[in-house]
């Protein structure tokens, strides 16, 4: 029989202190670590910062009911295997706990070998056996406002919004770090609204080099200027009817603004090469991962736009702010990438998704969703994914850090050299990432514009003199 390398951990919640502690023993005994909770309360709060492998439960407790602590283990951790014990109970408190999910039920006085007999039990088949369909089918759809997945209290509030600016034609501002899914969440607004049937067009600003960004927004004529061979339809003529997605608007520059400004005042746009405009009835929903507020104070964002742009702003909350939405979308992901690889169905041992909550998630959703491919990839033919099928910096996050370090010699090194070496290497990076676009560039390494080209061409990347231009 298979065995799981981590310990099996055990959340127990019972009032009376001497039977806490012999039964706390009894597990101990048998290899669990068991968590010891007193009330309902107590318990709630462990279950949600922690993916326990099994809940043993009194049934009735100082500040409430036994079923309100089951009813919690298993809607965040439907795998989980649950026992509930009481002094007062009968049949229809057993029947009430098994269908709620419970394993089984006992009735005090009970035989301490036996309650751990039955976890054990219960804990081998679960590692044995898919999880239930119907189980599955719950933790991908209960949370979700079409496809975004999250219970935390930021994401209710996230989702509360969401209904209420969907059917509406309303300008949206959605602020959020790398990886915390705005372009997600515009298509959701979009495919619940009104506009559901027209064309959702996204346009990234950070992507497009900025001397062709007025172009790509707003069109162009035949021979607007060199290399425009033929007359183009701009994103926002694409998006009539429908709606236009801007991501990344911070990185627009001042005159870009202007102009952006003014399509969203008039309702019209002027393609580059001609001073006829055309009427428009787009919906325009904007992203940044910076505080355009701040940027305004700085003078390096007109006022004006962001008050048109921020009519109703949706604020993202960052993975590490909301660990207890981690099990539910690690299970979202395991079951798309098994959909998407046609592989039979897996599912994530409580020791992975122990290992999942603890990770703070620099690159937010995005990076968790490749974490859990990696683990589907390397799982084979296994069907409950480990913790050693994940991405090693995940199992010994100092491991990438480690492996960068710069070797000093005996001889010693050249220093300056190897400076400049790094930040060749950092606005190289940066550059790339941006798409060549210098202002957002400068923003990611918190450099001023001008420093960055002056940056650029001292260290001789893309050509000297040639790289200051935008």
């Amino acid at each position: 029989m298979p065995t799981d390398p981590s310990p099996l951990r055990i959340l127990l919640v019972e009032d009376e202190p001497e039977l806490r502690q012999l039964i706390a023993d009894s597990l101990e005994a048998d290899g669990f670590i068991v968590a010891q909770s007193t009330d309902v309360k107590d318990a709630i709060e462990r279950l949600q910062g922690f993916a326990y492998d099994g809940l043993v439960t009194d049934l009735r407790l100082p500040d409430g009911d036994g079923m309100a602590v089951l009813d919690e283990a298993l809607s965040r951790y439907p795998g989980m295997r649950c026992v509930v014990v009481t002094g007062f109970g009968g049949v229809d408190e057993a029947v009430k706990a098994i269908k709620r999910g419970a394993v089984d039920f006992l009735i005090k006085p009970f035989q301490l070998v036996q309650l751990v007999q039955i976890m054990r039990t219960a804990i081998n088949e679960r590692r044995l056996r898919q999880e239930n369909a119907e189980l599955r089918a719950k933790l991908h759809d209960r949370f979700r406002f079409d496809s975004i997945v999250g219970g935390s209290k930021p994401m209710k509030h996230v989702f509360s919004t969401l209904e209420l600016v969907a059917p509406m034609n309303t300008t949206v501002l959605i602020q959020g770090e790398t990886g915390t899914g705005k372009e997600l969440v515009a298509r959701t607004i979009h495919y619940n609204s009104p506009r559901r049937e027209q064309s959702f067009v996204a346009f990234s600003a950070a992507a497009i080099p900025e001397g062709l960004v007025e172009a790509e927004l707003f069109g162009h004529t035949k021979g607007a200027f060199t290399g425009a061979i033929q007359a183009r339809t701009g994103r926002f003529e694409l998006a009539d009817k429908g709606t236009l997605f801007i991501d990344e608007v911070a990185s627009m520059s001042m005159s870009i603004q202007a102009k952006l400004l003014r399509v969203l005042q008039e309702r019209e746009v002027e393609r580059v090469g001609t001073s006829r405009p055309v009427k428009i009835d787009v919906r325009v929903l904007a992203a940044t991962n910076v505080d355009l507020l701040k940027l305004v104070q700085d003078g390096s964002f007109r006022e004006d736009l962001y008050y048109r742009l921020n009519v109703v702003r949706v604020v993202l909350p960052p993975l590490r702010a909301r660990p207890e939405d981690v099990p539910m979308l690690a299970q979202h992901f395991v079951q798309q990438s098994c959909k998407n690889n046609n592989l039979q169905a897996k599912t994530l041992s409580q020791a992975t998704l122990r290992v999942l909550m603890s990770h703070t998630w620099p690159g937010n959703i995005r990076q968790l969703e490749n974490a859990v491919e990696h683990a589907v990839v390397m799982s084979a033919g296994a069907l409950e994914l480990q913790p050693e099928m994940l991405p090693a910096e995940l199992m010994n996050p100092g491991a990438s850090h480690q492996g960068t370090a710069i070797p000093i010699p005996d001889e010693g090194l050249d220093f300056a050299a190897v400076m400049a070496g790094i930040e060749k290497d950092l606005l190289v990076r940066s550059l790339e990432r941006t798409g060549g676009n210098k202002r957002q560039a400068a923003r990611l390494l918190n450099l001023s514009r001008t420093t960055l080209i002056d940056k650029v061409q001292r260290l001789g990347i893309g050509g000297g003199d040639a790289a200051a231009e935008d």
